[in-house]
């Protein structure tokens, strides 16, 4: 029973993580270590669907047995509450203190790129270069999106259902990747305006085809995912911290924080301390969230042992 709040306290954390562009609720999701079981539990939901609609109703209820929905239930609804809780508030935070901000979540997925490089099983001179072949290239390419922001991008005004449905399917296979934002790609679209507005005015219908089209494109991404991550796992893994570390670009604090991918010395457009200081309260929060997950984890293993014994 401790993993429900746990995981509740998870999905929390990778909702706020994907409301901002610029950060992955896949790198909290990475970091916490659910990473690998949360793409296994959506893909067999999907595999399930599949097979109810090609009339396999024995595969279809086998596969959904195989799901942990304790554990896919709990994270979604902390996903929920971080995006109807945090939404505005966010939204409010990055306008106001934009630079503060991006040092918080700088040092959030620097602690995260830390702890990522230790769920490889295999920390080898190949697997470093993977990583930083992956990290240059992803440096380079947001660098190319310099002034992709809500105000450069035109935002589209009250979008069609089926465009929204579109987006949602694209996005959702960037917001389980660590490092590359959903967010973003929504800027990039013209749709975070629309989505963000969606959520801030609880226009459910909106929601509803935002939300379809999420599941739908999480459904075909998972496959793929799930079949890398068994077979080359610490590449993939090694791909992902490196997309992370790249992605340290769009969230240096100088100039303008998250608003920009353009790189300046600290200071520039922005104070010092109080963003280096964030960037250490982020750290410490990554760490003690780790920290956290690891006891808990540590006291359900000493609980089962000892529910044997007796």
């Amino acid at each position: 029973m401790r993993q429900i709040p746990l995981n509740l306290l998870r999905g929390f954390a990778m909702g706020a993580a994907d409301i901002v562009p610029g950060v992955s609720g896949g790198t909290v999701a990475l970091v916490l270590g659910i990473y690998r079981h949360l793409v296994e539990s959506i893909r067999n939901g999907a595999s399930a669907l599949g097979h109810l609609l090609k009339g396999d109703f024995a595969g279809s209820v086998r596969l959904l047995k195989a799901v942990d929905w304790t554990f896919l239930v709990t994270l979604l609804a902390g996903i929920v509450s971080a995006v109807a809780a945090l939404s505005q508030l966010i939204e409010t935070a990055l306008e106001d203190r934009p630079v503060e901000m991006a040092g918080l979540f700088l040092g959030l997925v620097a602690g995260s790129v830390v702890l990522a490089w230790g769920l490889l099983t295999h920390r080898t001179a190949r697997n470093a270069m993977v990583l930083a072949v992956a990290a240059v290239a992803f440096f380079l390419l947001l660098g190319l999106s310099s002034g992709v922001t809500e105000d450069a991008v035109d935002q589209v005004d009250s979008p069609a259902l089926w465009i929204l449905f579109g987006s949602g399917a694209i996005a959702i296979c960037a917001m389980i990747l660590p490092g590359i934002s959903g967010s973003f790609l929504l800027v990039v679209m013209g749709m975070y305006a629309a989505v963000l507005g969606a959520v801030t005015d609880r226009d459910l219908v909106s929601l509803a085809a935002f939300g379809i089209g999420c599941l739908v494109g999480l459904a075909v991404f998972s496959q793929v995912l799930h079949w890398a991550l068994e077979h080359h796992y610490d590449t993939v893994m090694a791909v992902l911290i490196g997309l992370m570390l790249g992605s340290l670009r769009v969230l240096w604090p100088w100039p303008g924080g998250v608003e920009s991918t353009e790189l300046a010395a600290p200071g520039t457009d922005g104070g010092v301390l109080v963003p280096v200081m964030m960037m250490v309260l982020g750290l410490v929060i990554v760490l003690g969230i780790d920290w956290v997950s690891h006891r808990l984890e540590r006291r359900d293993v000493s609980d089962d042992v000892e529910d044997l014994v007796a």
